[in-house]
């Protein structure tokens, strides 16, 4: 272990704290940094959790303290948060921007696939057990987010000429692309969720920084030469953004009535 890590470690001290409010209770992460000057409270929109960094020096008594004076704001930013939709037998969620139910085949075979039924309602199948319906279809999301984003981004590179070292696809929270100064893309998977334009203009973003890593007037003129609707897909990730993160997420938990 470092220097740094054991200079911030507290070995004893609980990674989660209670707060009561309006007759439920709210779990809350804690987290050191290095770099914080007073404790801070966030909903991570992904993972439906409250974390609170502290500073260096901070105790979890005030820490305590802090989160349940805000109890408040806790209660009311989870409340706000889109209803989480998990996959499960019966639930819809769109794939490329369009409404799947997904539906629990256990006796057939395969793992997951999508077809239109006699009505005209788009389905997303899963076969084997139950238990297995949530992974199954997490994993087939990825992989198809992966296939769209390799195709579009490597389609998009040879516009400009540029090379790619390497395509990577997570769950990041903060933001929807990144691009690295040694050619590395990474990306949401859950932009599978979205219509395809969308996607189209994150990939034309984060390859556009290959050639100006920068937000400069010549970078947005690289965007919109790879991809020219650029104000329609930002539009779109505005309003619907923080809706993408509610898909795979289990029922909120944290919260349990008194």
């Amino acid at each position: 272990m470092s220097l740094r890590a054991l200079l911030y470690r507290r070995p004893s001290e609980p990674s989660v704290v209670q707060v009561v409010f309006d007759r439920a209770i709210y779990l809350v992460r804690l987290r050191r940094h290095r770099q914080a000057r007073r404790y801070t409270l966030r909903i991570d929109a992904a993972s439906r959790e409250v974390v609170l960094t502290m500073p260096p020096r901070g105790s979890v008594k005030e820490a305590k303290e802090f989160a349940q004076t805000h109890g408040g704001w806790i209660a009311a930013r989870l409340k706000r948060l889109p209803e989480a939709a998990p996959f499960a037998h019966g639930v819809e969620v769109p794939l490329r921007g369009v409404p799947h139910r997904i539906v629990h085949r256990r006796g057939e075979r395969g793992t997951v696939w999508a077809e239109t039924d006699a009505d005209g309602y788009a389905l997303l199948c899963v076969a084997g057990d139950a238990a297995h319906v949530d992974r199954r279809v997490g994993d087939f999301l990825k992989r198809e987010a992966q296939r769209d984003l390799e195709a579009t981004s490597r389609r998009y590179a040879a516009k400009l000429e540029v090379a790619i070292k390497r395509i990577s696809v997570r769950d990041q929270s903060s933001r929807w692309g990144s691009c690295s100064s040694t050619g590395v893309l990474s990306f949401s998977w859950r932009l599978i969720f979205a219509p395809p334009f969308v996607l189209e203009y994150l990939a034309a973003h984060e390859v556009s920084h290959l050639v100006e890593l920068n937000h400069s007037p010549r970078f947005w003129r690289l965007v919109k030469r790879l991809y020219t609707n650029v104000d329609r897909a930002k539009v779109w990730l505005d309003v619907h953004g923080t809706d993408l993160h509610r898909y795979g997420a289990a029922a909120r938990s944290g919260k349990d009535d008194i």
